[in-house]
């Protein structure tokens, strides 16, 4: 069952989302060489909390981390620990945050100083892909116009999406109808409507789409061992269009068209 929510409820889950940003803008400013994925857990619990909201994934079916930082060929779910990033790596970092009993939700994949050509494509193609996706979140339109718009682009860049995972619904819990696949078929799929909201997320190797599941049972990279990608946005369907609730850059005032 799809939950929509009311202009007043989507005013509170953007209220989360200005919290994850701001978390997200610190953790920006402490990724280097040298830093371990532990240390960037610690800082985001502790900004979090300090802002009356609660890391939604501490505990969350057993997760130990506040975040997940997950490096190179792991696309999500990284518990963070003493991994020590390195010159040339990259790092998907997704966040979620509960205020007032509401949960915003977003992923940034960051470079550790310079990287590689095929690495710096991976993350500007993985981006602007949330953006075609986002762009679509619009009333009329179906769930498959948004996977379609995620996975052409990604495709005609020559990279894959992971098909095995997907993004979803979200309010007052964090994983709410419906699913959200990366790839589909446009005009397919769950017609949308004013007040959804909707975690957007894409997740992109620069290899093949298969994966495999760590030891861990959380950890999840790609199965040939290439660099993934994952980028993240919580956004609302709203009368003026897609609100992007997460929104990185203040110039795009929260609205998916750039």
């Amino acid at each position: 069952m799809i939950v929509k929510k009311s202009p007043q409820e989507i005013e509170r889950m953007a209220a989360a989302g200005a919290v994850l940003v701001k978390t997200m803008n610190l953790l920006a400013g402490k990724i280097r060489p040298g830093v371990t994925t532990r240390e960037l857990d610690s800082a985001a619990e502790k900004f979090i909390r300090s802002q009356g909201a609660e890391p939604a994934f501490k505990g969350y079916r057993g997760f130990p981390g506040s975040i997940c930082a997950s490096p190179n060929s792991m696309i999500v779910h990284g518990i963070p620990g003493p991994y020590r990033l390195g010159r040339g790596d990259i790092l998907s970092v997704d966040i979620g945050v509960v205020l007032d009993g509401w949960v915003a939700d977003a992923a940034r994949t960051f470079p550790v100083g310079p990287v590689s050509p095929i690495a710096r494509k991976l993350l500007t193609v993985t981006e602007e892909s949330l953006y075609r996706g986002a762009e679509e979140c619009r009333a009329g339109n179906r769930l498959g116009d948004v996977s379609h718009a995620i996975q052409a682009h990604v495709e005609a860049a020559g990279l894959s999406i992971v098909r095995s995972l997907v993004g979803h619904g979200i309010g007052r819990s964090m994983h709410e109808d419906p699913q959200i696949p990366n790839y589909g078929n446009p005009g397919t799929g769950v017609v949308l409507e004013q007040g959804m909201v909707l975690a957007v997320e894409p997740m992109v190797t620069a290899g093949r789409h298969a994966v495999r599941i760590a030891e861990d049972h959380w950890s999840i990279y790609s199965q040939d061992g290439s660099l993934a990608a994952h980028f993240e946005f919580t956004i609302a369907v709203t009368a003026e269009g897609p609100r992007i609730l997460t929104p990185w850059h203040e110039a795009r005032g929260g609205r998916a068209a750039a």
